[in-house]
């Protein structure tokens, strides 16, 4: 049997859906319900990474280093991760979050821009780190043209490469040749992390695993950015009914699932929302959804409209004020 890594972005990526808002309370309540799992990491912070509490894009409700606090001292199995975005984050930030007890690191970039991570990559790894390479938004690129931008976090000393389908756009059919072409010519594991705007995460993560990708992301319920990510459990079940190797207890995380009847994920379902599907069938990142809803209804403007320019301009992660002047831009009225 393949062994899969499950990385787990609960209490990450779901800061999206509920702004940033997760408590410490949920936080170590998450990670000591889920903590004998078999889930092998356990990734927390803001939903955009480290030092990325901002107005631009949004306010964390605790500093990074108290929620990565918080997590340490209730996770005693699951490693402990974190995301990282080279401007938003410091060189000195990975310092912080090593000293904490941090021991996964994902250092992310736009899926062209992989040299942005280069001395992240390398100072994390002089210090001792597992570093996950990470490209964002990788429908917006060929898989020649990945696997060019991936050779490179390689090269800087990249544990492993992971592709991020952050708009939630892919379909079984790329994922199996993105990820097959990286799983081919790389020398490192490949991991996938999928969202699911168009309903398709589980389908293309096990797409990822069969193309041999050997770390999958999942979150609980599928709490994340936009439609959400790929639901953890419902893919540790897919995942063993194909005959992977996951290390996770299914049954074990069912319950643990249901026993977080308090949690926010649960009361707060992620389902798949006409916006959502837009953005996905756009290929529009998934966490410009309450960013683009709140210019639609200020500037009076269909939400459809924004997302079909925010694909028109190629916006990417991280560019949530270029939302405010599109809006601003399809409400003036047309001259003739």
């Amino acid at each position: 049997m393949t062994a899969i890594a499950i990385h787990d972005p609960t209490l990450r990526d779901g800061n999206h859906a509920v702004s940033h808002s997760l408590s410490l309370e949920d936080i170590a309540t998450y990670c000591r319900a889920v903590d004998g799992c078999g889930l092998n990491v356990v990734e927390v912070g803001h939903g955009n990474g480290l030092g990325a509490s901002s107005l631009q894009l949004g306010l964390a409700r605790y500093k990074d280093t108290e929620m990565l606090e918080t997590a340490r001292a209730n996770l005693t199995q699951s490693k402990l991760g974190i995301h990282m975005i080279p401007g938003f984050a410091r060189l000195s930030d990975i310092d912080t979050a090593l000293s904490i007890g941090v021991e996964v690191l994902r250092i992310a970039s736009h899926c062209t821009e992989a040299s942005v991570t280069e001395s992240y990559i390398e100072h994390a790894r002089a210090k001792g780190a597992f570093v996950h390479g990470v490209l964002m938004m990788t429908h917006m690129a060929s898989a020649e043209r990945l696997l060019e931008e991936a050779l490179k976090q390689q090269g800087y000393g990249a544990n492993a490469l992971v592709l991020m389908d952050s708009a939630g756009h892919f379909d079984p059919d790329s994922t199996r040749e993105k990820i097959g072409l990286l799983a081919r010519e790389l020398s490192i594991p490949v991991g996938f992390h999928g969202h699911n705007n168009l309903g398709l995460a589980v389908a293309n993560s096990l797409a990822a695993a069969q193309a041999g990708a050997t770390i999958i992301d999942g979150c609980m319920r599928g709490f994340g950015a936009g439609a959400g990510n790929t639901q953890l459990e419902v893919l540790c079940a897919v995942l063993e009914r194909y005959q992977f190797d996951t290390g996770v207890d299914v049954f074990g995380l069912c319950r643990a699932v249901d026993s977080l009847e308090e949690f926010t994920p649960v009361r707060t379902p992620t389902v798949v929302k006409t916006a959502n599907l837009i953005s996905g069938l756009y290929g529009v990142c998934s966490g410009f959804e309450k960013h683009v809803a709140r210019a639609a209804a200020e500037f009076r403007v269909e939400p459809r409209k924004i997302y079909e320019e925010l694909a028109r301009c190629n916006a990417v992660a991280g560019q949530e004020d270029l939302i405010i002047s599109v809006a601003s831009r399809l409400s003036q009225p047309a001259v003739a």
